[in-house]
């Protein structure tokens, strides 16, 4: 018998889908083996971006990171497959894209453009607990 899969929310970030990067983001996220289970284009709303980063709402880079979630569209996946949330972690790299290792996604596709946000065309839930709470927000009709 195997496990059920688990979930984690990705998100291509609007500096992905500008630069047209939201297919080469999912394709490495399918050849490894992990299955969307619900995609959509969204432009987030402030009060979505304030539910999903409800720990940094005090915090002072808050509100460049609210400037640059909205400054385009975001595509939102839910993903699926065994340890999913680790192996799409490690996909993505390390947060700084500067120093995210080759052969990851920001690694290999972002950089550093000296704005007031690290523009680093993905977000990954970090744990089972947190992609949850951030399916819930930005997929309510799954729950």
């Amino acid at each position: 018998m195997t496990a059920s899969p688990s979930r984690i929310l990705i998100l291509v970030k609007p500096d992905g889908v500008r630069r047209r990067l939201t297919g080469e983001i999912l394709r490495r996220i399918e050849a490894k083996g992990y299955s969307l289970a619900s995609l959509k284009l969204v432009v987030p709303t402030e009060e979505v971006l304030a539910a999903h980063y409800a720990e940094h709402v005090e915090r002072p880079f808050y509100p460049g990171l609210v400037e640059y979630m909205t400054s385009g569209s975001v595509v939102a996946a839910v993903v699926e497959g065994h340890r999913v949330i680790e192996g799409c972690r490690s996909l993505m790299g390390a947060t700084d894209p500067t120093t995210a290792a080759p052969g990851t996604i920001r690694g290999d596709l972002a950089r550093d453009w000296g704005s007031s946000a690290i523009e680093n065309l993905v977000h990954g839930s970090d744990c089972e607990a947190s992609a949850a709470r951030e399916i819930a927000i930005w997929f309510p009709e799954l729950g």
